[in-house]
């Protein structure tokens, strides 16, 4: 046995996929990073030993625009490349290789953390190390940091440190949410154990083990639908010890979830009254996935009212957009629908004061151990989202050990630095925009070969007619500087007059109708193929998206066809009995079954929401308008580019490029759907960065092939003076358009952390 100590910067405990973002947006950000994780693989309850898929944002697509950026959306992006069928075994290594990637990360995997070095008042707590034991290697870690990030979900480390915590259920008067209960208990989410399942071409017995429960006579056949078509995560629902203690009853909890799990898979095969003779069990969970525990209080502690009222922190360093989703503490065994779901118009902030101790002054946390009630935590929660909190507490430890003050004075001191290092890395922040002084970009004029400025779709192809004889349809458009007609090709039975109305989204967070602003009755003079035609004459006072809604109509159906309609419009469809919801919610508006679809349609006057200079600063992702450059659709012969040019030569030494991944395509790990790209088509395949010569012609500086990324850094080995550079987009992935998010251009190489 080997007793070591191990010296970093910032120490991250738990490698979920907050653990992960944790450790490698410090090490970005110049931190020596230690990631010490219990398990023999990363990736937490997504990993190959538990199998949950990771989900956000998207929430499985009710959400638009909503997919995460930063290092959760590089995470999603390679693990669709490598991994598009969703191999738990390949999910653990893309986690692998990222963390493998940055050299300033010490990996210590199979190292459980037990003990923790902390010293001061109850109010002011400070971690000075903590002590794990790596097994197999027989060694006893001692990691001594400046700052620890509490990455473990149960909370460990903060609980060993005397951080201030909650657990449970609030009482309804502690946050005045309507969700709460009246009397708080002590009742959690409970645990899952997921099971996959295979067809082995030939008959298969099966003997139940021991342990195995008579699901039938415990009535979980008649309170749950078993399938067996259904696989890993299809069995969420395999829930139990809500009312028990999740750690300390952890070993009963993982029983009772074995003897579940196997009586649904003896029930399938024995009970006669399904058709799997060839089917066989391939995997078994041994671990049981937990879902809640510890919840640290930070400064700020996020409740309901935050999430569905969308408040807008001034500090907020990401976002969430998944349901508020409680389950009843009894699981399986309650009569109870095994979930309930709150949804809000849209996505919401979450604060940088929810992600540090408010009494442990060098301690962050990151995943589902955050600042947040119960309630908002049934949305905070998923994986995603914990990534998204994971890469802000990362980037803010590092920032917090390189100018020697804690995570408080960051924030209070230091915003606008932690801020400018979020949007630098392209982080998951929503509606701050890009201002940092450093950039080039933020001095130069932008120009295009090209820009998109008319908002239409021929919609040719194979036709569609999508009925509204029970459905509301809806366009989303991006309105820059007006909007004054609109119109929309669709088929009548009969002479009918269509009620069409125009919606504000509220603000940038939504992509549904929230606030009607005008409504429109259209003659429709006789059957057959038409355009509706709707006057509005809208000017906002600044850009903005809106929805244009055509009501159900029983004579009326949408011309629908498979083409891609300019990036920022989209298709809706509400099945609700009306739009009058009280609260707008953005489940009663979907965009699933009509993504990458388009109505013909046409909108006059003409746009400004694609020009060049939407790369030079503003917002990185859509918000109120698409927020990039797009060209009109590429044709052989001429190259599509956007130009940057100075007043006076620049010496230019580091080129950040963004480019458009489609955030409102919903991907996800495993296999709850399959999304058929394995590449963004949006995304820019091939390209060259050009620099303008002494002469007044082109030279390449950089040229790119084969491109399948969002974020590309291109340091140079020394400076370079020109007074213009172009981005050349010779090739997209499989898009019409090229696209162009941001360029980003510095006189010196990627900033360290700190540096201001």
């Amino acid at each position: 046995m080997m007793q070591l100590t191990h010296h970093a910067d910032v120490t991250v405990v738990g490698g979920g996929p907050a653990g992960v973002a944790a450790a490698v947006s410090a090490a970005r950000n110049g931190a020596r990073v230690a990631l010490v994780n219990n398990r023999p693989v990363l990736g937490g309850n997504s990993s190959s030993e538990i199998r949950v898929w990771v989900v956000g944002a998207t929430a499985h697509g009710a959400q638009k625009f909503a997919r995460e950026t930063g290092i959760m959306g590089e995470l999603f992006l390679e693990n669709q490349w490598r991994n598009p069928e969703g191999n738990p075994i390949l999910w653990d290594h893309v986690l692998l290789d990222l963390v493998h990637a940055e050299p300033n990360i010490a990996l210590f995997l199979n190292s459980e953390v037990r003990d923790v070095d902390a010293d001061g008042d109850e109010s002011d707590r400070v971690i000075r190390a903590v002590t794990g034991w790596q097994s197999g290697s027989e060694k006893l870690i001692r990691f001594e940091s400046s700052v620890f990030i509490d990455c473990t979900g149960d909370g460990l480390v903060g609980f060993l440190a005397g951080a201030r915590f909650s657990s449970g259920r609030e009482d309804r008067s502690m946050h005045g949410e309507p969700w709460a209960p009246e009397v708080a208990d002590d009742d959690m989410l409970g645990s899952t154990i997921l099971f996959y399942t295979k067809d082995a071409g030939e008959p298969v017995r099966f003997v139940p083990p021991g342990i195995t429960k008579d699901v039938a006579a415990a009535g979980i056949t008649l309170r749950r639908r078993i399938d067996p078509a259904m696989n890993g995560c299809d069995y969420w629902w395999i829930e139990w010890g809500g009312e028990l203690d999740a750690v300390d009853d952890n070993e009963r909890i993982r029983d009772e979830l074995w003897g579940i799990a196997f009586g649904i898979w003896d029930h399938i095969k024995n009970s006669g009254e399904f058709d799997a003779d060839t089917l066989t069990l391939e995997w078994v969970g041994t671990i049981p996935g937990k879902r809640e525990y510890r919840r640290f209080i930070g400064d700020h502690v996020l409740t309901q009212q935050d999430i569905i009222g969308q408040t807008r922190f001034p500090d907020a360093i990401g976002f969430g957009g998944w349901s508020i989703d409680l389950h009843p503490p009894g699981g399986i065994y309650a009569d109870d629908s095994p979930s309930r779901h709150l949804h809000g118009p849209g996505l919401y902030d979450i604060p940088f004061r929810s992600l540090y101790s408010a009494n442990v002054r060098n301690m962050l946390m990151a995943g589902r151990d955050i600042s947040a009630s119960h309630v908002a935590f049934g949305s905070t929660r998923v994986m995603a989202t914990c990534a998204v909190t994971g890469e802000a507490a990362g980037a803010g430890a590092a920032l917090s050990a390189h100018l020697g003050i804690t995570p408080r004075a960051l924030a209070s001191d230091h915003l606008e630095l932690l801020r400018s290092t979020l949007l630098r890395q392209d982080a998951s922040v929503l509606g701050v925009p890009w201002s940092d002084a450093s950039d080039l970009a933020l001095q130069a004029s932008a120009t295009a070969s090209t820009t998109l400025e008319r908002l239409s779709a021929d919609g040719a192809g194979e036709i569609e007619l999508l009925s509204l004889s029970e459905v509301d349809f809806g366009l989303v458009l991006p309105v820059d500087p007006r909007l004054d007609v609109v119109r929309l090709g669709v088929d009548a039975a009969r002479a009918t007059t269509a009620t069409v109305e125009l919606w504000s989204t509220g603000n940038g967070l939504n992509h549904i109708p929230v606030q009607l602003l005008a409504s429109r009755s259209v003659s429709v003079p006789a059957a057959g193929r038409t355009r509706l035609e709707a006057w509005f004459d809208f000017v906002p006072e600044a850009p903005c998206d809106v929805v244009v809604v055509v009501r159900r109509n029983p004579d009326l159906a949408v011309a629908v066809a498979p083409e891609r309609p300019p990036y920022g419009v989209l298709s809706l469809l509400s099945r609700t009995p009306s739009l009058d919801l009280g609260e707008p919610q953005s489940n009663a508006w979907s965009a699933a079954e009509l993504r990458r679809q388009t109505p013909a349609f046409s909108v006059e006057p003409t746009t400004t929401a694609y020009l060049a200079e939407r790369v030079v600063g503003g917002l990185a992702r859509p918000f109120g308008g698409p927020n990039l450059w797009a060209s009109e659709p590429i044709t052989d012969g001429r190259e599509e580019f956007v130009e940057l040019r100075w007043m006076e030569r620049q010496a230019i030494g580091c080129i950040e490029l963004l480019f458009n991944d489609d955030v409102d395509e919903d991907l996800v790990n495993l296999h709850h759907h399959r999304t058929p790209f394995v590449v963004m088509p949006e995304l820019v395949r091939d390209y060259r960065v050009d620099i303008e010569t002494d002469d007044g012609g082109w030279a390449p500086l950089v040229t790119v092939a084969g491109n399948r990324v969002r974020r590309r850094v291109h340091e140079l080995e020394a400076p370079v003076e020109s007074a213009a550079l172009r981005v050349v987009v010779e090739a997209t992935n499989g898009d019409e358009r090229a696209m162009i998010v941001a360029v980003r251009v510095f006189g010196d190489v990627a900033r360290a952390a700190g540096d201001e």
